[in-house]
């Protein structure tokens, strides 16, 4: 993984860990962090690597000169700790999407889930999310997909690499548990993401005095720049027959920037 030491940050201009929480956007992070750091009103402030709504913890704000070195952060490799969600797929991969599967996945089993994550080690080509930044002819994929209009183009994949995907342990979350999770980080979310629609459908299929429990599995990923934690979770549940998606991501690591230093 790029690494890059003080020195190289100090000729570079200022280079912040800052933690992003869930259910800000990367750009209301920055004008949080305008607000924690008044003499940086009048800065150029950009940020090194997107986290969505739906996950938090490290990202690198580039201060002044330092955004004239951008390629260069944007190249370090990542860690996240991922919570994988079994029974449920949605159209953006995470809890802030339509669903559009369920399936049954009780007999779900560690040594399956273990099995499945093998696939995802090595250098893997990854298709770019639905709902994402990626420009497709012109026009963000999240553009073609709220026009209904992804079939009319072919999704671009690009070469990522994951350097140690390990499953840490699975446990089960009750129905009731579970929508007001997805309830309370939904209402986090400001903007337009569908937010009233996508709440209305996960009532529809879960129950405030339901009964059932969902498998979840959590997960440790080391990773080359430019991957998607969410699209593991799809995908390791495409490996096992099943609706998956993330619950939650919590991105750990940028490079040597720690989440125990970020400034919340």
């Amino acid at each position: 993984m790029p690494q890059m030491n003080n020195a190289d940050l100090n000729k570079a201009g200022a280079v912040l860990n800052v933690y992003k929480n869930l259910g800000e956007t990367p750009r209301e992070r920055l004008e949080r962090l305008r607000a924690q750091k008044p003499h940086y009103a009048h800065e150029v402030l950009s940020y090194a690597g997107r986290l969505d709504p739906m996950a938090e913890g490290v990202m690198l704000c580039l201060v002044g000169s330092a955004n004239r070195r951008r390629e260069q952060y944007l190249d370090l490799g990542k860690e996240y700790t991922l919570d994988v969600l079994f029974g449920f797929a949605t159209d953006t991969y995470d809890i802030l999407g339509r669903v559009i599967e369920t399936g049954d996945c009780s007999g779900l089993t560690r040594r399956e889930i273990e099995k499945g994550l093998n696939e995802f080690r090595g250098a893997v080509a990854q298709e770019y999310p639905p709902y994402s930044s990626k420009t497709v002819e012109g026009k963000s994929l999240f553009e073609w997909a709220r026009g209904n209009a992804l079939s009319s183009i072919i999704l671009p994949s690009r070469m990522v690499n994951i350097y140690h995907i390990d499953l840490v342990g699975i446990y089960k979350v009750k129905e009731p548990a579970l929508l007001s999770y997805i309830e309370t980080s939904i209402e986090k979310v400001n903007g337009d993401f569908r937010q009233e629609e996508i709440t209305r459908l996960w009532k529809r299929n879960l129950q405030q005095s339901g009964e059932r429990e969902f498998p979840c599995a959590t997960i440790k990923i080391e990773c080359s720049s430019g991957t998607y934690a969410r699209s593991i979770a799809h995908k390791l549940g495409q490996e096992l027959g099943v609706p998956a998606l993330a619950l939650h991501i919590l991105r750990t690591k940028v490079g040597e920037y720690e989440i125990d230093k970020s400034l919340r």
